[in-house]
């Protein structure tokens, strides 16, 4: 059995509403990273010096040196940036989360007096602001437990939030069974928190962003000017109000650093952004805390059970007999890919089906010769299954008047004489009359049109009896 791991449905078609406080639009989160003091640096013990996110066009990492523009350019952010910032954020009295690398935090203890005098929610952004693509598992897990207990040394309560941005395939299951984070943001995958199983916990997952972020001043394609962040901001902004107002709000995350924003040429930008988003209605400025607290609170996790996580024995006691009397389509279903997109009703649909189109023609006549006339015999004598006895019912075709089961018993007759097969439909789909009105025009049909149309139905049916299922 092979599973595929990545979520790529979500929420689906229809989003959960956050039901944010005061009926907000849109929920907005601002998020200051404070990696200054953090980043790979020979000072640091690192192998070699920084290279990523700054105005260093080109940077590469100087092994065994120390890259002086680079670290000066790292040090504004926390000399001068940051406090930009803060006189920003406070002045405006906005909310804002720190992700905060644990060796940089500690190596600015007055900007993190100022975090939290400012009330600031201060996350932990990792130990240090170094890759982590190839670290081993063990090596990722021990560095978060060191990023706790410095964090908690130096700001005085471990951190409820965490973040790592340049993380492994391993860091959301790390810190997920790590047990003590209210929310935890290394994707980026949504607009709205989810949760995800680890193990018996159920973690809160924030998603974040690497586009409405300041990143993009150090990056290409990128902006080069502060109108360009603000007009970015406030289209992103615009469309989720419009969906907020049309019954559907989302929550906005917007990432910045000291050393790019906080620049006087790029700041201004996010200065009247803050502003404009302040002069709308219904917007709740909140700490990923907050939001975390509220979504815990109004969309707690609900457990059930999952057709890809099943086992094979359960997988087709609950799917075999969607395909009627073939089992078969369910155990070579169970084999496929499946993975989180499979765990709902198309999804399930779609996995039975591929089955059931892939099998050959002999297969597919006789799933379709399982089936049982309409109104016929079997129907009279009580021989159904379930589920063909309520579908028949949906119709009205187990109360059929003498003259009316005569009719269906001689087009029942006609049908499978020409065809040699049952007449197939979704009865869910019709009534009495345009049961009988398909019963006509199919007749028509020649055999191959009609082994296709009777195959479309065997679907459709299939479609049915998942959806009475609750997927």
């Amino acid at each position: 059995m092979t599973r595929y791991p990545r979520d790529l449905r979500g929420y689906g078609r229809t989003t959960p509403d956050p039901q944010w406080p005061g009926r907000a639009r849109v929920g907005i989160s601002m998020v200051l990273n404070f990696e200054e003091g953090g980043e790979n640096c020979v000072l640091h013990g690192d192998a070699a010096s920084e290279a990523f996110l700054s105005d260093i066009a080109g940077a590469a990492q100087w092994p065994g040196q120390r890259h002086w523009n680079m670290e000066s350019i790292y040090d504004y952010g926390a000399r001068v940036g940051f406090w930009r910032l803060h006189r920003l954020f406070t002045g405006l009295n906005l909310p804002l989360t720190i992700y905060g690398v644990a060796t940089a935090l500690a190596r600015a203890p007055e900007q993190v007096a100022a975090m939290k005098e400012a009330g600031w929610e201060i996350a932990s952004h990792g130990l240090k602001w170094v890759e982590h693509k190839d670290m081993p598992e063990a090596e990722e897990r021990a560095q978060i437990a060191e990023a706790i207990r410095l964090h908690t040394e130096v700001v005085g309560e471990r951190p409820r939030g965490w973040y790592t941005g340049r993380c492994s395939v391993n860091t959301v299951r790390l810190t997920a069974e790590e047990g003590g984070f209210d929310w935890i943001s290394d994707t980026y995958d949504d607009d709205l928190p989810y949760w995800v199983e680890a193990g018996e916990r159920d973690q809160l997952v924030i998603p974040y962003t690497l586009e409405a972020n300041d990143m993009r001043f150090a990056t290409a394609p990128g902006y080069i000017e502060g109108e360009q962040f603000f007009t970015y901001l406030k289209d992103s902004f615009d469309t989720l109000y419009a969906e907020g107002l049309a019954g559907a709000p989302k929550m906005f995350s917007v990432g910045l650093h000291n050393r790019l924003i906080g620049r006087p040429g790029k700041v201004a930008g996010l200065k009247r952004f803050l502003e404009y988003a302040r002069g709308h209605e219904g917007v709740w400025f909140a700490t990923r805390g907050e939001i975390a607290a509220h979504w815990a609170a109004t969309h707690p996790p609900i457990r059930r059970e999952r057709p890809s996580q099943m086992s094979r024995a359960r997988f087709i006691e609950v799917f075999g007999g969607v395909y009627e009397h073939s089992a078969w389509v369910a155990e070579r279903a169970f084999d496929l890919q499946l993975g989180p997109a499979h765990d709902c009703l198309e999804g399930m649909a779609s996995a039975l089906a591929r089955m059931f189109r892939s099998a050959s023609a002999d297969e597919r006549l006789g799933v379709l010769t399982a089936h049982p006339d309409l109104a016929g015999k079997l129907a009279q004598a009580k021989r159904l299954t379930a589920e063909s006895t309520n579908e028949q019912a949906s119709a009205g075709l187990d109360a059929l008047s003498d003259a009316e089961r005569a009719t269906f018993e001689a087009l029942n007759t006609q049908y499978t004489k020409k065809f040699g097969f049952p007449f197939i439909i979704a009865v869910k789909d019709n009534t009495k009359a345009s049961i009988l009105h398909a019963f006509h025009r199919r007749l028509a049909h020649n055999r191959n049109r009609e082994l296709a149309e009777a195959c479309a139905q065997v679907e459709r049916i299939a479609w049915h009896r998942l959806s009475a299922m609750g997927l």
